[in-house]
């Protein structure tokens, strides 16, 4: 399971805050702490107004790759300002998002060419999120073929099916679900991806209900998440359900967690 560490996000207000404070220790901490719990990307997004949103990126950059080697997923609507910043980056990883929206596969593929850089693909396009099934693969097809005359594999691609909150579509699971197969039968190297939080906005005891999903979505073919890694329940999620899907062998991951207490009850 590929885990993308979502903690260090401008829109999290404690984050927005220490970006606008330029609180170095604060990034640093957090992006050592994520890598420490088994991040496999450490996301960085700004998350703030569009004039500066380049200089904070580039801020977050330097201080996570000043402390903790594992690759940035570069994280921004506006795939100029991913452009901008590309060059930063000390190392290839994740470019987070492109989309059918507006050509911002026609912007982001050309500079992956040639290179070991991997991205978010969401299934939306002009229109918005779809809401059905169809569409959704349809616009994965279409972003499959673009990489391709780019050279760029489907291995390198994860697919975000973009889950809507079960509380406007009580069919939404079921929807990501049936989306992820077919997409894992058209495509078997591809990944797919999701955050965890969206299924459950709107609802109470909302972790409950995104360790469900998380569970039923690595069933259906996930293979990884942006998700926080810190969350000791979600890891042990994540943990039991590759240990169930018989990803984990002798269940020496599961096994090895609970013994270093990252996961289980917090031991006094």
């Amino acid at each position: 399971m590929i885990i993308i560490g979502e903690k260090l996000n401008g829109t999290i207000p404690s984050v927005g805050k220490a970006i606008l404070e330029r609180d170095e220790d604060f990034v640093r901490n957090l992006a050592i702490k994520q890598a420490e719990a088994g991040a496999d990307y450490i996301d960085v997004c700004a998350g703030t107004s569009p004039d500066i949103e380049v200089e904070s990126l580039k801020w977050m950059m330097n201080l996570v790759q000043e402390v903790v080697d594992t690759p940035l997923c570069i994280d921004s609507p506006n795939p100029h300002v991913i452009l901008e910043v590309l060059e930063y980056a000390k190392r290839p990883g994740l470019i987070n998002s492109v989309s059918e929206e507006h050509g911002k596969c026609e912007v982001i593929f050309p500079v992956m060419k040639g290179t070991d850089w991997n991205v978010v693909a969401l299934t939306c396009d002009n229109n918005g999120i779809p809401t059905d099934v169809e569409t959704r693969i349809n616009i994965t097809k279409s972003i499959v073929e673009k990489a391709k005359q780019y050279d760029i594999d489907q291995s390198r691609i994860f697919i975000d099916p973009l889950v809507i909150a079960i509380s406007t579509d009580n069919q939404s699971l079921l929807k990501f679900v049936e989306a992820t197969k077919q997409i894992k039968e058209l495509y078997p190297d591809i990944h797919i991806t999701s955050g965890l939080s969206n299924i459950s906005f709107g609802m109470p005891l909302r972790k409950i209900i995104n360790q469900n999903f998380l569970t039923l979505a690595m069933g259906a073919g996930m293979d990884s998440a942006i998700m926080d890694p810190l969350n000791r329940d979600t890891m042990a999620t994540l943990l039991a359900a590759d240990m169930l899907l018989g990803k984990d062998r002798h269940c020496r991951k599961f096994t090895t967690a609970y013994r270093k207490g990252s996961i289980g009850p917090i031991k006094d």
